[in-house]
């Protein structure tokens, strides 16, 4: 077993696995990773079970020290620059962590989150079957809390391997965030079509509990208040401003706003990674629809050890390409003589 220490981290880092399931009757949300789908990739890439508990990292830096053993990390989901002692560790790729190295990274770029897999998993107490930290709640493992700078987590130590990993990268798609509409969107009638047909930007007041949203005002046809009743990841509720909330991975287990929709699973990772002050609109869609997309995600989540290749992917021999006399003759630019054409006889 290794050390992996906490040198320095942002607010917004804990450790998060897919989320306890189960214990919503008893008002404990799921929690759990923002974007499934870059968690499930740097497990796979570590050699972990797709949903293991990970590190989250918000959307400042972080760095990290290996003690007693190496340790090998793969990072997936927002870009950043990242190091391990100078050399450069690529997103979607595995790097080794020497005993007494440290991993700096920088902030996101083009995103929120990115997860931290480590090889052989983090060793925590499970709460409800999961590591996932909710910090409203005081639950989670190894610390029911955001990591902080000092902490020291137990991981598994990194086993000899001839390369690292790396996993083919995809293009994430700039469309419409998709919702099934409902289950109180008679609450609102015509406003239905202002929710449907404007723009609506991140705030820069959103968490893991909710990402609010700012455009134009949503009217109830009656009052802003209903009997509370549950919520779900993804439910949009809107409360008396008319501004929309989506709940996120650490929302309540119910509410007493309307709720007008429910972002589709499927789009839920994709919405999370969306920084404050980015823009999008919705589209409406049927169950049936959101259906077939869960199903296509869990299908590409199951195939993505499948795209994982050995990191660099060149088949080039690099040390017979540097016998190699590639680009001719050489020549000195001061020398005349190496360059001129040198005319023959003719026989």
């Amino acid at each position: 077993m290794s050390r992996l220490v906490v040198l320095s981290v942002g607010p917004a880092t804990s450790v998060q696995d897919a989320g306890r399931f189960g214990a919503q009757r008893y008002g404990l949300t799921t929690s759990g990773a923002m974007d499934r789908v870059a968690l499930a990739m740097a497990n796979d890439l570590a050699g972990n079970a797709p949903f293991a508990a990970a590190i989250e990292i918000g959307p400042f830096g972080a760095s990290f020290t290996a003690r007693h053993g190496a340790i090998r990390v793969a990072l997936a989901g927002a870009a950043r620059v990242a190091d391990i002692a100078g050399s450069p560790l690529l997103p979607n790729e595995t790097g080794l962590i020497a005993e007494g190295e440290t991993l700096k990274l920088g902030p996101a770029r083009n995103g929120v989150f990115s997860y931290l897999a480590i090889e052989g998993g983090i060793n925590g107490e499970p709460v409800f079957g999961s590591l996932s930290v909710n910090a409203r709640a005081g639950v989670g493992s190894p610390f029911p809390r955001p990591l902080q700078g000092g902490d020291t987590l137990d991981v598994g130590t990194a086993h000899v391997a001839p390369h690292e990993r790396a996993l083919d990268t995809f293009d994430i798609p700039q469309a419409p965030v998709r919702v099934v509409m409902g289950p109180q969107d008679d609450e609102f009638g015509a406003a239905c079509d202002v929710f449907l047909n404007s723009e609506w930007r991140v705030s820069t007041t959103s968490d893991r509990m909710g990402y609010r949203l700012e455009g134009p005002k949503v009217v109830h046809s009656g009052g802003h208040n209903i009997v509370s009743d549950g919520a779900v990841h993804g439910s949009i509720q809107v409360p008396g401003n008319g501004q929309p909330i989506v709940l996120m991975a650490d929302h309540g287990t119910t509410g007493g706003y309307p709720k007008i929709a429910t972002v589709i699973s499927a789009d839920l990772g994709r919405l999370a990674q969306m920084p404050p002050g980015s823009t999008f609109r919705f589209k409406a869609v049927s169950v049936e629809d959101a259906q077939a997309e869960a199903r296509k995600l869990a299908e590409f989540i199951h195939g993505l050890p499948g795209r994982i290749h050995a990191a660099g992917g060149s088949s080039l021999n690099l040390v017979e390409l540097q016998k190699a006399n590639v680009a001719g003759i050489a020549v000195n630019a001061t020398d005349a003589a190496t360059w001129q054409i040198q005319k023959t006889n003719e026989t």
